[in-house]
């Protein structure tokens, strides 16, 4: 006993270090798709003031992430099988390097749509082989946290994205306040170009660290390599442990390869076994997006202007937004593994409901007094089919007058003007401007920042409009909406609701959708089934992002906000009749569960 102490100690002390340096590569991961997503709010204002491009332009260098995202998505898979778990981390890591000198050196369009093209292909392969590699490598009882640390460093990764905008935003200011015009400029084509430098580090990070890991032990025993995979196993876990697992991967995948006629015919993808948990999965990775998460995080500081916050307010409440996003994480992070996968994800739908409603009920109180003055506003567009059009008290005033408004109803001091045109089949529709923000630029609409000035931006824009007959289309003003703002306090209800959809969502879907897809998903197809299932989720925030200004400028952010709280309930209904607890339970024990034996999860 005497000498078998000191050699167990060590070898304790060996497992637990190694399994918080995967949680910690798990967390720089989590920290660049963070990063990829809420980078350029912090960095668009100052881009858009200095480097000269369009609208359009503009548009597809913020979409550029989502390209790039949607196409390694839907390799990434296929990738993983290839080359392994481990090299696709690396590579996705490298790749995030490369693109901050891009970007960040640029000097025109080219080189920022290739740069930011280059983080959404990075993210794309993060989303998938991150999850993918902590399912097959943590223990049951500490994968949902792992997973848990990917989304609570993610949310940091948005939190910082939001504090260094607004720093910035203080920082502009004080030098608007000394400097002159060719200074300012110049600060602020520094500012944008900074943002992305601060996030090279967690990416040099995460390189480094997955260098240190080793290959997930499940794709090594799909290859024919159980030697390795044994020695990975021995890495996190004791080696009865590792004997007993080892011994459960390979009996599942000599079945799934079918080694004898019965086996062949369970070995088919259209069996029950598959079938099943990948819809599974794909439906739960559709109905997260549908929550509404990506257009409240995007649009959060407009909805926030819109209930009756001002400028300033609406910023520090986004930053509070992301804040509470960020802590929540953690709650969940703590409960995930204690209270289950599926608990978690029907109060967290359930109260995303209440939430939207509510914030729902609120902006329809507010949009009572909403007038249409489509008509006076098609006056104004220039025979050259352009629009600028200096929103303030006084024009206010004349457009309710032309457009038929009761005074009483809306006082032109206080209200908010947003239009919805088109240029043939290619619409558009302006942020919300406030009469009272003496400081906001006018409202231009240009044929230039409508118009696609690609086929490839065109079809992404709308694939059935035809580009050539909207290079000559008149100008058509759809609706322009004029609604009085609500008060201040207003404003903080519908901050307070947000927060709770937020806190709701990331104890509950946010922490949840990653160990159900990389969970649900049987080992034949884990990898290229999570690839599906995250286009389709991400399939579903494109058009959700598509659909959000011209819903919320034609029937109000009331309508969108039920719009989302619909949806969930598909969610809340799928987590409590479908979704089994998965807690604690191996991955061949679930997939087992989906095969038919329905006491594989009761053990």
């Amino acid at each position: 006993m005497a000498n078998s102490t000191p050699s167990s100690r060590p070898r304790r002390f060996s497992h637990h270090t190694y399994n918080r340096l995967l949680l910690f590569i798990a967390g720089l991961g989590g920290l660049l798709y963070g990063v990829d997503v809420g980078i350029i709010g912090g960095a668009l204002p100052y881009l858009e003031a200095t480097s000269g491009l369009n609208a359009g332009q503009l548009s597809v260098i913020v979409a550029a992430v989502l390209l790039g995202s949607v196409f390694s998505t839907l390799f990434a898979g296929t990738l993983a099988d290839l080359f392994g778990r481990k090299p696709l981390m690396t590579l996705s890591g490298l790749l995030f390097i490369a693109s901050i000198p891009i970007i960040a050196l640029s000097h025109g369009y080219g080189p920022l749509f290739l740069g930011r093209l280059l983080q959404g292909i990075s993210g794309g392969f993060i989303g998938v082989v991150v999850p993918l590699y902590l399912a097959e490598c943590l223990a049951p009882e500490t994968r949902g946290k792992g997973t848990g640390i990917f989304q609570w460093l993610l949310t940091l990764g948005i939190f910082g994205a939001a504090v260094i905008g607004i720093y910035y935003s203080y920082r502009v200011g004080a030098v608007a306040r000394i400097a002159g015009p060719a200074e300012l400029f110049h600060f602020k084509d520094q500012a944008w170009r900074r943002i992305f430098w601060v996030s090279m580090p967690p990416g040099i990070l995460f390189v480094v660290g997955t260098l240190f890991v080793a290959e997930s032990p499940r794709w090594l025993v799909r290859r024919g390599q159980p030697e390795r995979a044994r020695a990975s196993l021995l890495r996190s876990t004791t080696p009865h442990e590792t004997e007993t697992e080892l011994a459960q991967i390979q009996a599942l995948h000599m079945a799934s390869q079918g080694k004898t006629a019965a086996t062949e015919h369970k070995g088919s993808l259209l069996q029950r076994r598959y079938v099943v948990p990948f819809v599974l999965a794909c439906v739960i990775l559709m109905c997260n997006t549908a929550t509404g998460i990506n257009s409240i995080v995007g649009y959060n500081t407009g909805i926030l202007l819109q209930s009756g916050l001002s400028d300033l307010s609406a910023h520090w409440g986004y930053v509070l937004f992301t804040a509470v996003n960020f802590g929540m994480t953690l709650v969940g992070t703590s409960l995930v593994d204690r209270k289950g996968r599926r608990a978690l994800l029907t109060v967290g739908t359930i109260g995303i409901v209440v939430s939207m409603l509510a914030v729902g009920l609120l902006f329809r109180q507010a949009e009572g007094s909403t007038v249409d003055c489509r008509a006076a506003v098609q006056a104004r567009v220039s025979p050259a089919q352009d629009l600028d059009l200096h929103f303030n008290a006084n024009e206010a005033a004349q457009l309710l007058n032309q457009g038929g408004s009761p005074q009483a109803l809306v006082s032109p001091e206080h209200v908010s003007l947003a239009v919805i045109y088109s240029y043939g089949g290619f619409t558009g529709a302006t942020t919300f401007v406030r009469s009272d923000d003496t400081a906001a630029a006018p409202i231009h609409i240009s044929r230039e920042g409508t118009v696609p000035s690609s086929a490839v931006e065109a079809f992404f824009k709308n694939p059935f409009a035809d580009r050539n007959a909207a290079r000559t289309a008149p100008l058509h003003i759809e609706r322009a909406l004029v609604g009085q703002i609500p008060t201040a306090n207003h404003g903080w209800l519908v901050a307070a609701g947000l927060y709770l959809f937020m806190a709701f969502y990331a104890v509950g879907p946010g922490v949840c959708v990653w160990l159900a897809l990389s969970e649900l998903m049987p080992t034949r197809i884990r990898s290229v089934g999570m690839s599906i299932a995250l286009v389709l989720n991400q399939v579903v925030s494109t058009l959700l992002a598509i659909l959000f200004l011209p819903v919320v400028s034609k029937y109000g952010y009331s309508t969108m906000f039920f719009l989302f709280a619909g949806f969930t309930m598909v969610y809340v209904l799928t987590a409590v009749l479908f979704l089994p607890e998965t807690k604690g339970k191996s991955l061949e024990a679930i997939e087992q569960y989906f095969s038919g034996n329905k006491r594989a999860l009761d053990a």
